[in-house]
């Protein structure tokens, strides 16, 4: 990653209803609060499909090159966790503009439908092939393209320490994931295999049925 400036422009505990009193649900999930951390659980049947799955988006708009860091644990699983950045409406629109179509955290609204966005997926538990071999993805979409992929170090449940501490970076179109400060990929977007870059926008939370996922501490640097 290249050398930078850092200044912090959005930080928010996740310890509290207050914290997330402005974020915005899409699909059905209940979000509780543990020992002053996030917790989100799906409410519908895993059985269900991607109609059990949801999207948990922080209302801010952010700027194109950022970095994005938050503490994670896995409390239950199988399931899966997703990270959607840079995420606006295919013509520039903002991502909750009534002009785009209504989303419920079915998976290829996000990755098919009118919305732009990159997203990162880690702690793949979801199905068996997931579970035998372990690794973070990264897609751009609109599109589904799958870019970039490395080993996912954090271990199941029964294993899991108290936090991961995750890092998503993005300046200039290179792309950075790390896991306590383990770089796990990295991939420069050319502008041109899958499009151009993605700018600014906004950034949620997804999970897959019927994962239990703990979070907090997130902040958001911008970066020059």
């Amino acid at each position: 990653m290249y050398s930078m400036n850092r200044r912090l422009i959005y930080e928010n505990p996740l310890a509290s209803e207050a914290d997330i009193s402005d974020f915005i649900m899409e699909g059905s999930a209940s979000v509780y609060f543990a020992d002053g951390r996030m917790r989100m659980k799906n409410n519908l049947s895993a059985d269900l499909g991607q109609k059990s799955n949801f999207v948990f988006w922080c209302p801010e708009e952010f700027p194109s090159e950022i970095e994005i860091t938050w503490k994670f644990r896995p409390i239950e699983e199988p399931g899966l966790c997703i990270l959607f950045f840079s995420a606006k409406g295919i013509n520039g629109e903002d991502l909750f503009d009534p002009v785009l179509a209504p989303r419920d955290g079915q998976y290829d609204l996000y990755h098919s439908g009118d919305i732009n966005a990159y997203h990162v997926s880690y702690f793949r538990r979801k199905w068996e092939n997931e579970r035998n071999f372990h690794t973070c993805n990264l897609r751009k979409s609109k599109g589904f393209h799958l870019v970039t992929q490395g080993a996912d170090p954090i271990p199941d449940c029964a294993d899991a320490k108290e936090y991961y501490e995750l890092r998503l970076t993005k300046y200039n179109g290179l792309i950075e994931f790390a896991v306590d400060g383990l770089t796990v990929f990295s991939w420069q977007d050319d502008g041109s295999e899958y499009g151009p870059v993605l700018g600014g926008g906004k950034i949620g939370f997804r999970q897959m049925a019927p994962l239990v996922g703990e979070y907090s501490d997130l902040k958001v640097y911008e970066l020059e």
